[in-house]
């Protein structure tokens, strides 16, 4: 109730800034996916990534934090092919154009690839070592940057 009432307010009185509806939208998605209501969450998360990629572009990094959110519900829902496609096809390869390889966020997207890629129980043997050549990527850029 409290995040729907604040974005009463911001449809109200910011309804010019819609990055700031979306904000508070995020919020909301957030909470239902705790509340286990993952169904829900996903349809608000397909929404909200869908309307920073209009606003922004693909390459914003909110908008990628936006995709990022909506292959974790994905992957929550064991919606594995489609969490696959999103972050190999889309997500990564455009974080590592806009923001490079070492960016939190590209390395973020990429631990989640290779989390996916694990998790999915129709995985093939060429699928767990790709997802062990990112992590090891990951972990040896993490360490250099971070």
């Amino acid at each position: 109730p409290v995040f729907e009432a604040s974005l009463a307010l911001r449809r109200r009185y910011w309804s010019h800034d819609e990055t700031c509806v979306l904000s508070v939208k995020t919020n909301i998605a957030g909470c239902l996916s705790k509340l286990g209501r993952h169904d829900e969450a996903i349809v608000l998360r397909r929404e909200i990534f869908a309307r920073y990629v209009a606003i922004r572009g693909v390459s914003d990094e909110n908008a990628l934090i936006c995709g990022l959110n909506l292959a974790a519900s994905l992957q929550t829902l064991e919606l594995w092919d489609d969490s696959t496609t999103l972050l190999r096809d889309q997500l990564v390869p455009t974080a590592q154009r806009s923001l490079g390889a070492e960016h939190n966020v590209t390395l973020t997207l990429n631990k989640n690839l290779a989390h996916v890629l694990v998790g999915n129980p129709e995985n093939t043997r060429d699928d767990l070592v790709e997802a062990k050549t990112i992590m090891q990527d990951v972990v040896k850029r993490r360490r250099r940057v971070f």
